[in-house]
C-alpha cells in the first residue's frame, strides 16, 4: 500500500471521512438514534455531546431506560443527523459507566432535564464507534432537487453525485 507523509492511503483516507463527518455534523445537535428492540428498530431524539467528532459519538442516557437495555442485547445501531446536511452513521454502541467521563461531559442543563447529577448511579454514557457514514449534499440546492426528483419519479439516481458512502474504521 503506498504511503503519504508515512501514512497509508487507507489511513488518510479514513481521516479525510472522518474530517468531513465532523464538518457536516458538527452544528447539529440533535441526532436519533435507532436500536433494535425485541419489537424491531426504535429511533429518539439524542444530544449528541459537545466532543469533536474523531469516530466515535457519545450520548447520555439512564440505566432503567429502553435503549440501555436494548444496547445489552445487541450493539449495533444508527444515528441520523438531519440539518444542514444529512447523514446517516452506522456502527457498534458501547456502555460506559464512568463518572470521570460523566463529569467531563456533564453540562448543568442536564441536572434540570434528567433531575439527577453526574454522580448518578443510573446515569451512563454511550459511545457509538462509527463504522460507515452516508452523506446528502444539501449545500447545491440544484443537485438535491434534481436527486430528489429522480428519485420520487422512480428513476436511476447513480450519476446526481449527491450522496456518497464513507468507511469511518
Amino acid at each position: 500500500m503506498e504511503k503519504v507523509n508515512g501514512l497509508t492511503n487507507a489511513t488518510t483516507e479514513n481521516q479525510e471521512a472522518i474530517e468531513t463527518v465532523r464538518e457536516l455534523i458538527k452544528d447539529i445537535k440533535t441526532a436519533m438514534l435507532t436500536t433494535i428492540s425485541e419489537d424491531g428498530l426504535v429511533s429518539r431524539p439524542m444530544k449528541t455531546q459537545d466532543v469533536e467528532f474523531d469516530g466515535d459519538l457519545w450520548f447520555l442516557t439512564k440505566k432503567d431506560s429502553g435503549k440501555f437495555h436494548e444496547l445489552l442485547q445487541k450493539r449495533q445501531v444508527n444515528v441520523a443527523y438531519a440539518g444542514k446536511s444529512f447523514v446517516s452513521i452506522r456502527g457498534e454502541a458501547e456502555l460506559v459507566d464512568s463518572t470521570e467521563k460523566l463529569k467531563q461531559f456533564w453540562n448543568p442543563m442536564y441536572e434540570e432535564l434528567l433531575e439527577t447529577s453526574y454522580d448518578d448511579p443510573n446515569l451512563v454514557l454511550i459511545k457509538v464507534k462509527a463504522e460507515t457514514a452516508e452523506y446528502w449534499d444539501s449545500g447545491n440546492k440544484f443537485k438535491m432537487a434534481k436527486f430528489l426528483f429522480r428519485r420520487l419519479m422512480g428513476k436511476n439516481t447513480e450519476g446526481t453525485d449527491i450522496n456518497k458512502i464513507v468507511e469511518l474504521n
